[in-house]
């Protein structure tokens, strides 16, 4: 299948509330980060794993790597303590992705605006997801309104106010554009990134611009193997629709000719509606689709649920958001040849 023919869908978007507010999970504490490539002559502080796996093969040895998303930590969720904000003010270089992670956006802005580098402008961030229309907010927000119209002990001005409040809500869930930030699951994209930040790194320590130069380019041949692969193993899938648990693969299915099918939107905290559910496990009969894939660091629930009333299996898809020991592979390159794998049986490819 050629990329110009993949087509794109998202099923459930909503308003990503977990995503606009950063205080969803605990504190995560760059104390407990997952380190360094130590004692390099910069400090450089990623906000989450790939960016940080990036840092760590272009930087060598010549960079001290952490995180501020600790291993198995959500990064959509991360909550910083005045610990991580004072750490983020003292590193020379603070790789960001502008909207990824809000209240590291707000940290770095604050603390660390000269060290800051957005991965985001380098990546090329060209996708986008519409929300699905809310339909149990709808009904909640006709039943107040009614709720409004018997109690006598609002007044007309506070009633305004609310409906007004609920329209603006409708209309957010309704028609709102987000850019998808997982461009990293693209490995030319990811090389791109790579390639950008060797430049950021010589402009700190001109004394290694040859080294990192070097370090990209052993990198960006590494991706470039890894897409080679991907290409071939994805070209003769008899099932070109994923379905997967939020919506994080969308630059995977642009590459490889794959047409994603989220079931939550961009933040994987949000909840689908019924009747979402219901379209979604429509698609899957009527696709022919086997396996609806589920994440690690994401419950599993919503998917299973599609799977079962479905009648196909589950499996593993890793959107690689951060590693954990249950991750299927040591570092981004292991876990994308692992995604690999699950994908050519999952999409019965040949």
């Amino acid at each position: 299948m050629h990329m110009s023919s993949m087509r794109r869908t998202t099923v459930a978007l909503g308003s990503a509330t977990c995503l606009l507010l950063a205080g969803c999970g605990s504190s995560t504490g760059t104390e407990e980060a997952s380190g360094a490539t130590g004692g390099g002559e910069l400090s450089v502080l990623a906000g989450f794993y790939p960016l940080q796996w990036a840092a760590e093969q272009v930087g060598g040895d010549r960079v001290s790597v952490t995180s501020a998303t600790p291993p198995g930590g959500e990064p959509h969720d991360l909550e910083l303590t005045p610990r991580d904000v004072a750490a983020i003010s003292e590193a020379d270089l603070v790789l960001y992705l502008e909207g990824f992670q809000p209240g590291l956006d707000d940290a770095v802005a604050s603390e660390a605006p000269d060290a800051a580098w957005d991965a985001g402008q380098a990546a090329d961030l060209s996708l986008t997801t519409t929300g699905g229309h809310d339909h149990a907010h709808e009904e909640e927000a006709h039943a107040e309104e009614e709720a409004h119209t018997e109690d006598e002990a609002h007044t007309e001005d506070e009633a305004h106010a609310e409906e007004e409040a609920h329209t603006e809500d409708e209309a957010h869930a309704e028609g709102e554009e987000s850019v998808d930030p997982h461009f990293w699951l693209d490995p030319a994209r990811l090389a791109d990134v790579a390639d950008a930040m060797a430049d950021r790194l010589a402009e700190l320590d001109p004394d290694g611009a040859d080294t990192y130069a070097d370090n990209a380019a052993a990198l960006r041949a590494d991706l470039e193997a890894l897409d080679a692969e991907m290409s071939d193993g994805l070209a003769g899938c008899a099932v070109d629709t994923l379905v997967t648990s939020h919506d994080a693969f969308g630059y995977l299915g642009e590459r490889y000719g794959l047409e994603v099918v989220g079931i939550n939107g961009l933040s994987p905290s949000q909840e689908p509606s019924a009747a979402q559910l219901a379209e979604i496990t429509e698609l899957v009969a009527d696709r022919g689709i086997t396996t609806v894939y589920t994440e690690t660091l994401v419950d599993p629930a919503v998917a299973e649920t599609v799977a079962a009333e479905a009648g196909v299996r589950t499996a593993v898809l890793d959107p690689i958001e951060g590693l954990t020991d249950e991750s299927a592979g040591e570092d981004y390159l292991e876990v994308m040849r692992a995604n690999l794998a699950t994908l050519q049986e999952g999409q019965n490819c040949s």
